[in-house]
């Protein structure tokens, strides 16, 4: 399994922002043999092909024909989402003042803001381009120091280690360059990169990102630190078992969505028609009735993956001591009475059985009782479709933080199961 460590620590740096993690999975599908289709284009699918297709130029769904008829073995789904909490660039926001440039940001998603500051940042995300006539699109990443968010000294702000609040708007802008100079560095940087004219630039939505690299981290290299594990790891341990599926009997599909950090209400989200749309036509091109389509769903089953919440060694009160999972323990079972998870006594059932037919222990979550608990897009999903579905994720700590901690072997142990599940 030391590739796929290997090529989860490539993947998570791949990964700056969701367009960039869109293309980095693309290409490991291209590499393992899938086609690409387009939502626009009729389809001519064959038994036993491999094929994927983008929606919004985030959202990615893959799967496989599998050799046995969709009415008696239905869809084995698994999905996960490729956006991370983030710091967006307010493109318009340039400011020369105080001896620097500097420039807004909007925040994306929930991030522990704290953690972004006086950090060197690089810069990603996607440029609409004039060309000629034409409007193209295209993916840049900036991997340079360009900008940080300097905190206040202690001198100057007492109050930064006893619960100061960042103001968004006033606290958070990225300093770009001393001095005041004409014209927009931003877009400069950005032309350069794509080796254009500053004012073929019509648009952009771009990201800061943390330089820092996807690294094993410990005295025995049994952890994985780096940015967006939250939830790129999810999403890499389900593309690694698509692709290494070999002619499955179910029909397998993996599902990586966008903008499930800030609600999932999108085009490329999950509470979108996306899924249900191409699980309709893979029906369709199988010569399905719309009664044998629904006879498919309910022989279905979804694992929604979305990373986990660990037990801290120095938070412990935070956490119900009868469901604590801890990080290189296995995969976690998320479970919640108000369905903030989807899992149930019955689709957790179907999960631990795939664990012991992989050889891999797991463990379950319960938040604290006193406590809101989060969600992911499996009750979603699952309601939609009408699809017994499963929460689970891998153990982890700072969650949200601009480095995250996970264990790799509970990364090896989940591509375990999840091989067994696209079998």
């Amino acid at each position: 399994m030391e590739r796929h460590i290997n090529d989860l620590l490539s993947f998570l740096d791949e990964g700056p922002a969701a367009f960039n993690a869109s293309v980095a999975i693309t290409r490991r599908l291209d590499k393992a043999g899938f086609t690409c289709i387009r939502e626009q284009d009729a389809w001519q699918l064959k038994p036993g092909g491999k094929y994927y297709l983008v929606r919004g130029e985030t959202a990615v769904m893959a799967f496989i024909i599998g050799s046995q008829p969709l009415t008696q073995s239905g869809f084995q789904i698994a999905a996960s989402h490729i956006d991370s909490p983030a710091l967006k660039l307010k493109g318009a926001s340039l400011k020369n003042m105080a001896n620097t440039a500097k420039v807004g940001v909007e925040v994306y998603g929930g991030p522990i803001v704290h953690t972004w500051l006086d950090r060197e940042l690089g810069l990603a995300g996607k440029v609409m381009v004039k060309e000629k006539k034409e409007l193209k699109t295209h993916l840049v990443n900036i991997p340079e120091p360009i900008a940080i968010i300097p905190n206040a000294a202690i001198h100057m702000n007492r109050d930064l280690n006893n619960g100061f609040k960042y103001n968004a708007q006033a606290h958070l802008t990225a300093i770009l360059a001393t001095g005041s100079e004409d014209g927009n560095p931003i877009k400069a940087l950005v032309a350069k990169e794509l080796k254009i004219d500053v004012e073929q630039i019509v648009d952009c939505e771009l990201y800061f990102y943390d330089l820092a690299k996807a690294t094993r981290l410990g005295v025995d290299k049994s952890m994985i630190s780096s940015g967006r594990l939250d939830n790129l790891a999810m999403s890499h341990a389900i593309l690694t078992s698509i692709t290494d599926a070999k002619k499955p009997k179910s029909t397998c599909v993996a599902a990586f969505f966008d903008h499930e950090e800030i609600g999932s209400t999108t085009l490329q989200g999950a509470h979108s028609s996306f899924m249900d749309t191409v699980l309709k036509r893979i029906s369709a091109q199988l010569d399905c009735t719309q009664e044998d389509h629904f006879r498919a769903l309910s022989q279905s089953f979804l694992i929604s993956a979305d990373m986990a919440h660990a037990l801290h060694p120095s938070y412990m009160e935070k956490y119900d001591p009868d469901y604590s999972p801890m990080i290189n323990k296995g995969p976690v079972i998320k479970i919640n009475s108000n369905h903030r998870y989807a899992s149930t006594a019955s689709s957790s059932q179907h999960f631990i059985q795939l664990c012991h037919e992989a050889g891999v222990q797991y463990q379950k979550f319960m938040v604290r009782s006193d406590m809101p608990c989060g969600s992911t897009v499996g009750p979603g999903v699952s309601a939609l479709l009408g699809i017994p579905t499963i929460d689970i994720g891998n153990p982890m700590w700072a969650m949200h933080s601009v480095r995250e901690v996970c264990g790799v072997n509970d990364h090896s142990d989940l591509i375990k199961v999840l091989n067994k599940y696209y079998r």
